[in-house]
């Protein structure tokens, strides 16, 4: 019996005395058997034909005769034209064999014709088979049937045009929105109102408002695929251009996630879908009404708040010398003469009756409006300042420069006091610059927010007030108005500050201002009225 011979791999390496083990030498790839190449070709499951130069059919596989219906007898030695349909333009044909012709693969549909004689739509890659010199002896053809497949993507392309189609057509600014907040679809209306509004995506401007006027409700909608509707947004654009009102309404909702990374794993994408409907016809019947409304509670109110002024006014005249005979009373008392004790009795029955005529005037005076803190849009407020003073406005050539910001947080304020002290401020502008020398009249009103307040800068090319009175200005009863001005009951600007320390907001002049004056007012969102703050420079 002869010994065995252990594998190849249970030998030990032979090593050199001097050399290092030699790398394993890779195993070399045989080649495949002949008969293994042509049993795949036969058993692959597309179909598979080969063809001699002239497109005349010389082997099919089985999928071959799946998908056509023809059996080998059938159809070998026939040329592959006979499953060509008329419908298969021809300048198809005339392309696939441009590419052949260059011995370039050609890939594309053609319309095909079954053995039972319906037509498919057949997915079809032609290539050539070159010999060693190069030249086209054979062509190999494969092809699927996609009909299917063409149907369902015809499908969904006919469902996308016709929701683009709805979409478009609605009379509404229409935007859908991913994750993060880009557009994935917009409509029509949407475009137009791009254009209306200057802004190049007005819908940021819409949803940073939305967010922060929803706060924590538009974070639990947006977790729950919530909805809102009705939420009303005014946008100002200034200039000559007239206030726009839009109602916006929100839904979320998810769909599945068509990328390759879902394909094993399902996910989902929220998307939001963003109506915004253009209200602001209905908004300026309103606002016409609204204004007139407001004239005469207006008048009624400055009725109310000069006869304050002026029982204000009469109690502070009466007062001073009240002041001044209490002291000299005080004075005759501590000399402790008995011969002014006549002159103390009058003294006393003098000082009773300027109490009560005081106490009296005190009781006629009206009661200021109470009225609860509501959100207030300031940018309206203006807007409608503006509009009520208009006649003064013109009839002193006053050039009205209009710069809000476009979409304004709503801050928590009493509406007719805040009104009344915008009017005030800019009938002072007027005033100032209807004085004699005043050339160039123009008054500048602008707004913005920052984090926490809303920012309201009036200006006027008047004469100014000096530095020194910029305190003075905001005590009671002190006016900087000389002769040929309004005719008033020196209240000044104190009211102003009244209503802004209501609202706990600052009022200030701007010292660094040269053209005129400058009035800087600063509001908070959503401030206290339980709190106070102090005007200061």
């Amino acid at each position: 019996m002869s010994k065995s011979i252990p594998p190849e791999s249970d030998q030990p390496e032979a090593h050199s005395a001097d050399s290092s083990p030699t790398k394993p030498t890779p195993p070399r790839a045989e080649a495949l058997p002949h008969s293994l190449l042509a049993e795949t070709v036969k058993q692959a499951p597309v179909s598979i034909s080969i063809t001699d130069d002239r497109a005349n059919i010389l082997y099919i596989n089985l999928a071959f005769t799946t998908v056509t219906g023809y059996a080998p007898k059938e159809i070998i030695g026939r040329n592959e034209s006979v499953l060509s349909d008329r419908r298969t333009p021809k300048k198809v044909y005339e392309d696939l064999w441009s590419h052949l012709q260059q011995q370039i693969p050609w890939q594309g549909r053609l319309v095909n014709r079954h053995k039972d004689g319906y037509r498919y739509l057949a997915d079809l890659t032609v290539a050539p088979i070159l010999n060693r010199q190069g030249e086209t002896t054979h062509y190999i053809g494969m092809h699927r049937d996609v009909t299917d497949v063409y149907k369902l993507e015809r499908q969904v392309i006919d469902q996308k045009v016709l929701i683009e189609t709805v979409v478009d057509s609605m009379p509404v600014a229409t935007i859908l929105l991913d994750e993060s907040s880009r557009i994935v679809l917009d409509n029509h209306m949407y475009k137009t109102l791009t254009s209306d509004l200057g802004l190049r995506e007005p819908y940021q401007e819409f949803l940073e408002i939305l967010r922060r006027e929803m706060g924590e409700e538009w974070e639990l909608l947006r977790l729950q695929k919530g909805s809102f509707r009705n939420r009303e947004i005014r946008f100002d654009r200034g200039g000559r251009h007239a206030p726009r009102w839009f109602a916006c309404a929100g839904t979320w909702f998810s769909r599945g996630d068509d990328s390759v990374d879902a394909f094993f794993q399902e996910t989902a994408r929220s998307y939001l879908l963003l109506i915004l409907d253009d209200i602001s016809q209905q908004k300026k019947r309103e606002a016409d009404i609204r204004l007139n409304a407001l004239r005469a509670i207006m008048a009624e109110e400055e009725k109310k708040q000069s006869l304050r002024e002026t029982l204000s006014g009469a109690m502070h005249h009466i007062q001073t010398p009240l002041n001044l005979l209490n002291a000299a009373k005080t004075l005759l008392e501590r000399r402790g003469q008995e011969q002014n004790t006549a002159l103390l009795d009058i003294l006393d029955q003098i000082l009773a009756a300027g109490q009560e005529s005081l106490a009296q005037l005190n009781h006629c005076i009206p009661e200021s409006d109470s009225t609860a803190m509501t959100p207030v849009n300031l940018n309206q407020l203006l807007h409608e300042t503006i509009v009520l003073l208009t006649e003064r406005l013109l009839a002193t050539g006053i050039v009205v420069d209009w710069k809000p910001t476009p979409i304004l947080p709503s801050v928590m304020g009493m509406e007719n006091r805040l009104r009344a002290m915008f009017k005030q401020i800019v009938e002072n502008a007027i005033d100032a610059m209807s004085q004699i020398g005043v050339r160039k009249r123009e008054l500048r009103i602008s707004t913005w927010p920052d984090d926490a307040l809303i920012h309201v800068c009036i200006e006027d090319t008047g004469p100014g007030i000096p530095e020194n009175l910029h305190i003075k200005v905001f005590e009671p009863f002190y006016s900087g108005r000389s002769g040929g001005g309004r005719r008033h009951s020196g209240m000044g600007l104190a009211m102003a500050q009244e209503v802004i320390n209501q609202h706990l907001g600052l009022i200030r002049f701007d010292t660094s201002y040269r053209e005129g004056c400058r009035v800087r007012i600063q509001l908070p969102f959503h401030p206290q009225p339980a709190q106070r703050s102090q005007s200061h420079d």
